[in-house]
């Protein structure tokens, strides 16, 4: 029986994808076997595409990420991009750069974790490509979904006066990176911020709420952190932000981590990037209608962090001071240690 990629050929490697995956759905109708995927859009929607990669040793480490967490993310930061827009996620491509050393087991792991995101979503894998990486594991999906032309959710959409609203929790991932980081192989650690950094949940049913009621103008996920998705909504929109630090709902189990490090809990948790939630601005007439939306989509807590202003600055008020928000992470001057995506 062979152990690695090397031991099989490029087409065995697709057929073992192929038996994988799940049935197509039936708006496919063309699949993988073919040059090319072939897909019949919905009637009356918009077709929204993103794309994500994920590298060895720069988004995610093995000694601390196992391959089945690899692949559950790499399909889930995408979800999280349609989610922000407002679109239902439908299809989905995978291309894979694969060590010739990488054992097959640590393959059908990665492919459990994708194929179990896609389960979930009602997502098809509809196809990709296989090649060989001389280096580090290379992942890239791209995601497809679908979206009624008024319901598009965008950036640019804020208007002075608008609460600013975020999803769940932020600060987990960060701590649980951090955890990780600090102990790879020791039982220390908050599991729950260790579990949000490696399995991120996209919030996809309430981005298709959120567009479906047209109770948000504007919205955007957190992948490189609260401030930074702050910043990103204000410049798209030329507004600026006022956001209450009491009011933004750091995880309890991140508090703690970052207190017993002596880090302080509200700037880790504003920077801190991975969180994957959903950020949001929504006029104050809405307010009955996007706590409705909070209960039809399983209950995640929506809470209001903040308000737009005319005023062009973002900025954090904190015992009653004022002052400038925190930029978040930025990927080209960060360190590769520091494996966020």
């Amino acid at each position: 029986m062979p152990d690695n990629v090397a031991e099989l050929a490029e087409h065995a490697l697709i057929e073992r994808i192929h038996r994988r995956v799940a049935a197509a759905s039936s708006s496919v109708v063309v699949g993988i076997g073919d040059d090319a995927a072939v897909v019949e859009p919905e009637r009356g929607s918009l077709t929204v595409m993103t794309t994500d990669a994920m590298v060895e040793t720069v988004h995610f480490d093995r000694r601390y990420c196992p391959l089945d967490t690899v692949g559950h993310k790499v399909l889930a930061v995408n979800l999280s991009d349609l989610a922000a827009m407002g679109a239902t996620p439908q299809q989905a491509l995978v291309s894979l750069a694969l060590p010739s050393t990488l054992p097959l087991s640590e393959l059908d792991a990665f492919l459990d974790g994708l194929v179990g995101v896609a389960t979930e979503h009602r997502i098809t894998i509809v196809g990709g490509n296989i090649t060989k990486s001389g280096g580090p594991l290379f992942v890239d999906v791209t995601a497809v979904g679908s979206v009624r032309r008024r319901r598009v959710l965008r950036r640019n959409a804020v208007r002075a006066g608008d609460d600013l609203y975020l999803s769940g929790e932020v600060g987990g991932a960060a701590a649980g990176l951090a955890s990780l980081q600090a102990s790879p192989d020791a039982a220390t650690g908050s599991e729950l911020c260790r579990r949000r950094y490696l399995q991120p949940d996209p919030r996809v049913k309430l981005g298709t709420q959120l567009g479906k009621n047209k109770a948000a103008r504007a919205c955007i996920d957190l992948s490189d952190g609260l401030a930074d998705g702050i910043r990103q909504l204000a410049a798209a929109s030329h507004v600026g932000f006022v956001i209450n630090s009491d009011d933004i709902p750091v995880a309890p189990e991140a508090r703690r981590w970052f207190e017993a490090t002596g880090v302080d809990p509200v700037t880790a948790a504003l920077i801190g990037g991975e969180d994957y939630e959903l950020l949001f601005s929504a006029p104050t007439s809405r307010r009955r209608s996007i706590a409705a939306i909070g209960r039809l989509s399983d209950g995640i807590p929506l809470t209001r962090i903040g308000r737009a202003t005319k005023d062009l600055a973002c900025l954090l008020v904190r015992n009653g001071q004022e002052e400038s928000l925190p930029k978040g992470y930025e990927h080209f001057f960060a360190s590769a240690q520091d494996a966020r995506s």
